[in-house]
């Protein structure tokens, strides 16, 4: 598994920052039913027991804005994906149908409330990952929305820049269908909590839904 530091500068503004790592090797398809089964489960499930207000009180995802706020951005400006997530479903809006790969990491962060990065490990340049904070002017190319100013937010970097924020990963270590081996952070910000159990979920979504063949989890902080 590639080694995953953090930054000081991340140790100091976040001090309760954890992380878990989950390294798999899988089959990515268009879309599985089943899957989506569970999928429409949890959002009849959020819609019936939760409204928009409660999005940002839920634990990880506050402190996660929380997070936002020491690094130097504005959360309610560049929300957080597992929040805006939750806000889409609860506005009555329809989760968007990618792939298996990435409906199986939004399912996990819907429930958990994780921002979770998602990438093709392939496409990872070096044998590192360092959690930094983005810095003005830092070219980075969001999935699915052009140029992102990240001065300000957490960011995971290779040798070759930015891959990863809690508010969307970089067009060029994105899963597609031809990915094989999967790597998943799971973004702790609010510490411990939750966390053995949203990489447990992420496995089980994996060997059910995308023949997952072996993995590997690593807690960092």
């Amino acid at each position: 598994m590639l080694k995953i530091e953090v930054s000081e500068v991340i140790k100091n503004k976040c001090p309760e920052f954890k992380g878990a790592a989950v390294e798999a090797w899988v089959t990515n398809t268009p879309y599985n039913e089943d899957l989506w089964q569970e999928i429409d489960e949890f959002t009849c499930s959020l819609q019936a027991s939760s409204d928009v207000d409660d999005c940002k009180e839920q634990y990880a995802i506050a402190a996660t804005r929380q997070a936002y706020r020491r690094c130097g951005k504005d959360p309610s400006r560049y929300r957080p994906s597992a929040e805006a997530l939750r806000r889409r479903l609860l506005k009555g809006m329809k989760l968007y149908q990618i792939d298996t790969l990435v409906d199986i990491i939004n399912l996990v962060s819907l429930r958990s409330g994780f921002s979770i990065g998602g990438f093709d490990a392939d496409k990872i340049q070096g044998d590192s990952l360092v959690l930094g904070i983005g810095r003005e002017g830092e070219p980075y190319e969001g999935i699915g929305r052009g140029l992102l100013n990240i001065d300000g937010l957490p960011v995971y970097r290779d040798s070759a820049g930015g891959i990863g924020t809690p508010t969307s990963d970089h067009e060029r270590t994105k899963m597609d269908l031809g990915t094989v081996h999967l790597l998943a952070i799971i973004n702790g910000y609010s510490g411990e909590r939750g966390l053995q159990e949203a990489a447990e979920l992420t496995i089980d979504l994996l060997k059910r839904f995308a023949s997952m063949t072996k993995a590997e989890v690593k807690y960092f902080e």
